[in-house]
């Protein structure tokens, strides 16, 4: 079965699975892992924060940063097709209090210029705008690198109206890979940052939010306040530790795969090659959930996102005979 339904359907490499098993642990919830302790440190210092806090998911770690950003009854600025308002089960506004409101640009790349405009200084009338995310890589945007120069004009923004910034960054390590740009360029531009271990880096679970000690303490409240304070978790930080030591180079064998797999199929008309830019292939095709199910029934797993589009991800799970395989059942089907 080749699955490129997503990056997170990674197992744990066999080396991975010897360190975790070998982990040094303790409560965490004291602030006792050794291991958790560790891996937090190695992060922050690579993303040039003070602080970081390990969670089960990637959706914590977005949700508590935006509520470290922005108060009940205040506003969230990001763009239409952001994680954070799809895919979050509105947790923004359930559990922080948090409206939004959306841009929208052609591959949800950011424009400073379209964001300026939707700002809401304090007054009588309006929700007070207090902070602006961004998704880099922009998941539904087909892996979207986002330009550091207009990261940096976004920060000038904030900056120039008081605003906090958080960073998306589930993804964040193929952004690196694709663009070379150093994670400390990312980290100083955000007040907020979260990273994902369990898609490309293929730990099999966790994520970690980056902030300033301050912001972090605050965080750890928040998250056991969410259900997210864990005990020997240890564990599974050995396998995000291992992660960041091994497997964020490599990511560059997804992203010649995915343009290898993107190009291949581009003469039957599924996807845009030139739109690739690190791990995910955009599938257009009317009827694509058939598509999906008779490329199953061969052993080839898509995403179907909508009725006529879907996606596809590379990741260490699949090797070039994947990707070649991949490539004969879809011809095939749509030939």
């Amino acid at each position: 079965m080749v699955d490129l339904r997503s990056d997170t359907v990674t197992r744990p490499t066999a080396a991975m699975l010897e360190a975790m098993a070998a982990a040094d642990v303790g409560d965490d919830v004291y602030g006792e892992d050794p291991t958790v302790n560790a891996l937090e440190a190695e992060a922050a210092a690579l993303f040039g924060k003070e602080a970081a806090v390990f969670t089960p998911t990637g959706s914590m770690a977005n949700q508590i940063g935006l509520q470290l950003l922005v108060r009940p009854g205040e506003e969230l600025l990001c763009d239409a097709k952001a994680h954070v308002v799809n895919y979050e089960m509105g947790a923004a506004a359930a559990l922080g209090g948090i409206t939004t409101r959306t841009w929208s640009t052609p591959g949800c790349r950011l424009d400073v210029d379209l964001v300026e405009p939707m700002i809401n200084r304090p007054n009588p009338y309006a929700t007070a705008t207090r902070a602006i995310a961004v998704e880099n890589t922009h998941n539904i945007g087909g892996g979207t690198v986002q330009p550091l120069a207009e990261l940096q004009k976004l920060r000038d923004l904030a900056d120039a109206y008081d605003l906090g910034l958080h960073l998306d960054g589930a993804r964040i390590w193929n952004a690196h890979a694709a663009s070379g740009v150093p994670f400390e360029a990312y980290g100083r531009l955000f007040d907020t940052v979260s990273v994902c271990l369990s898609k490309g880096l293929g730990a099999p679970v966790g994520s970690l939010l980056l902030t300033d000690a301050e912001r972090a303490s605050r965080a750890r409240v928040i998250r056991k306040r969410l259900g997210g304070g864990m005990r020997q978790a240890g564990f599974l930080a050995a396998a995000g530790r291992y992660a960041l030591a091994n497997h964020v180079e490599r990511l560059a064998e997804d992203h010649a795969r995915a343009r290898h797999l993107a190009r291949s199929l581009e003469p039957f008309g599924l996807c845009d090659a030139s739109a690739v830019e690190t791990n995910i292939v955009i599938v257009r095709v009317p009827e694509i959930a058939r598509l999906a199910v008779a490329a199953a029934e061969q052993g080839v797993k898509i995403s179907v996102l909508g009725p006529d589009w879907g996606r596809m991800l590379t990741h260490y799970d699949v090797d070039d005979a994947g990707i070649e395989h991949a490539v004969k059942v879809l011809g095939d089907l749509v030939r």
